[in-house]
C-alpha cells in the first residue's frame, strides 16, 4: 500500500493512465498499482506491505478499505494547512523512528502508520460528499462494496452477487450510489476487471485466452467485446500499442 503526499501540481500515470495530482494533496494507492510521477523529488511516501499492516485483516481498526484504497477511484485528499502540518509532523516523527533501532520500534511505527491512515480517512470523509452528509450505515454500504467486488471480481460479474452478499437487492444498491452522484454498482465491476485487464495486458506475457479465463469470462470473444467496449480496442491491439497510446485509453 502506498500514501503519497504532493506538495506540488504535477502530473502522474497510474495504471497508464494520466491523471493531474493537485499541489497539497494525498494519494492513496493499492500494492499493485503501476505508477510513475512527473517529478517525484517533490514528493513524500509511505509505502508499507501485507506482512507489516495488512488494512484489510485490521479494517474494524482504521475502516478505510473500499474508500480510501481503491483500484476504480483514485481519490486526491486535500490537505488544508493544519492538516499538512499535522502529516509534516508524523512525517518528521516516522523518520525519527526509522533511525532508532530498539526492540520496541515495529511497535512504533505500527501505531504511527494506523494513526496516519485513520487521520487521512478522517480528511478524505469530510470532503466526500460536501452537500449531503453520508449516514454511517450507507458509508458503510458503498465501502463493504467496493471491498467485496477487490475481493471477487475475477469470478463473479454480476451486481446481484454482491447485493446478496450485502443483504441489499440490486436496485437499492444502484439508487444508493446514484443518491452520492458514484458510478453504478455495474460500472464499478466493470472498470475493476477493465484495469486488471490492461495490467495484464500491458506487464505480463500472459495469453489474451490466460487472461480471459483468470479474470472470469468463458471464451475469448465475448472478453474481447468486453474490453473494446470499455476501452475502444481490442485486446490485441492494446497489447501492442506505443506506450503513450495506452496512456491516452
Amino acid at each position: 500500500m502506498h500514501g503519497i503526499l504532493q506538495k506540488v501540481k504535477q502530473s502522474l500515470t497510474i495504471d497508464g493512465t494520466e491523471y493531474e495530482f493537485p499541489s497539497n494533496s494525498l494519494l492513496t494507492l493499492l500494492f499493485n498499482q503501476s505508477f510513475s510521477f512527473e517529478n517525484s523529488a517533490t514528493i513524500v511516501a509511505w509505502q508499507f506491505n501485507r506482512e507489516f499492516y495488512c488494512i484489510i485483516d485490521h479494517d474494524s481498526e482504521v475502516s478505510c478499505v473500499g474508500f480510501l484504497f481503491s483500484s476504480t477511484d483514485h481519490m486526491f485528499v486535500p490537505l488544508h494547512e493544519p492538516a499538512q502540518q499535522k502529516l509534516q509532523l508524523l512525517s518528521d516523527v516516522f523518520i525519527e523512528e526509522f533511525n532508532t533501532s530498539d526492540h520496541i520500534q515495529n511497535e512504533m511505527l505500527l501505531v504511527l502508520l494506523k494513526r496516519l491512515i485513520i487521520y487521512v480517512t478522517r480528511l478524505a470523509k469530510s470532503g466526500y460528499v460536501p452537500v449531503k452528509k453520508l449516514q454511517d450505515e450507507r458509508f458503510h454500504i458503498i465501502r463493504k462494496f467496493n471491498l467485496l467486488v477487490e475481493a471477487n471480481f475475477k469470478s463473479e460479474h454480476s451486481v446481484s452477487f454482491y447485493a446478496q452478499q450485502l443483504c441489499k437487492s440490486p436496485k437499492t444498491l444502484s439508487n444508493l450510489f446514484a443518491i452520492f452522484n458514484q458510478k453504478t454498482p455495474s460500472q464499478i465491476i466493470q472498470d475493476r476487471i477493465t484495469i486488471e485487464a490492461k495490467r495484464l495486458l500491458s506487464y505480463t506475457d500472459k495469453s489474451v485466452k490466460h487472461i480471459t479465463f483468470e479474470l472470469g469470462f468463458e471464451d475469448v470473444p465475448y472478453f474481447s467485446n468486453f474490453f473494446k467496449k470499455n476501452t475502444g480496442t481490442s485486446p490485441s491491439d492494446f497489447r501492442n500499442a506505443p506506450v503513450a497510446a495506452k496512456e491516452g485509453k
